[in-house]
């Protein structure tokens, strides 16, 4: 059985697909979701699911390696940015090459970076006037929104489109793949 380890800072919706997409698998499992919010959603959904949370300390995660610690303890085979905002600090990303992914709700290069997340890429794309938005699933590495990617998937914006709206198209597109490529990168594994 491989462990899964969910980092994320809000609601935690595209964890809880990752747990229910694996909740009667025999290839892995959601092992233990680190959060950077004390009261964020995500929180109250591991303890609904009785996975183990731990709250993460913004100090010792960029100037130690007790994360890099716990998700060994945890025996962490895929660690998974759901919805994380922090950059991962270089140490963690050399500890776990190729086995940290992030999901971003745009189609990466654009929209990208740090402070492009949530609602500020929505409007960002409206206000641009594009035809099509999407997710990026992709690979972390040491900078912002910027390794390889794993998968692209689109959705039409039309000229009627807010940010909300968008919001809920990309969101669909999230819950939809994300699990999938969880399991997939697994199975390759």
């Amino acid at each position: 059985m491989k462990n899964i380890a969910i980092f994320a800072s809000g609601a935690g919706s595209n964890a809880q697909k990752i747990i229910d997409h694996f909740r009667h698998s025999d290839l892995a499992r959601v092992s233990l979701i680190l959060c950077n919010k004390p009261g964020a959603g995500v929180l109250q959904i591991a303890e609904r699911e009785n996975i183990p949370a731990v709250i993460i300390d913004k100090t010792a995660f960029f100037n130690s390696d007790t994360y890099i610690k716990v998700l060994q303890e945890a025996h962490t085979d895929l660690v998974v940015l759901a919805g994380f905002l922090w950059k991962v600090p270089a140490n963690l990303v050399q500890a776990y090459p190729n086995k940290i992914i992030n999901i971003h709700p745009a189609l990466l290069p654009k929209y990208g970076g740090k402070g492009m997340y949530g609602h500020f890429v929505h409007e960002a794309v409206v206000a641009a006037g594009d035809k099509e938005s999407g997710i990026t699933i992709h690979f972390v590495n040491e900078k912002y929104d910027d390794g390889e990617t794993i998968l692209q998937e689109r959705c039409e914006v039309t000229s009627t489109d807010t940010p909300e709206s968008v919001a809920k198209k990309v969101q669909a597109l999230e819950h939809r793949w994300f699990p999938v490529i969880v399991e997939r990168l697994l199975s390759e594994k």
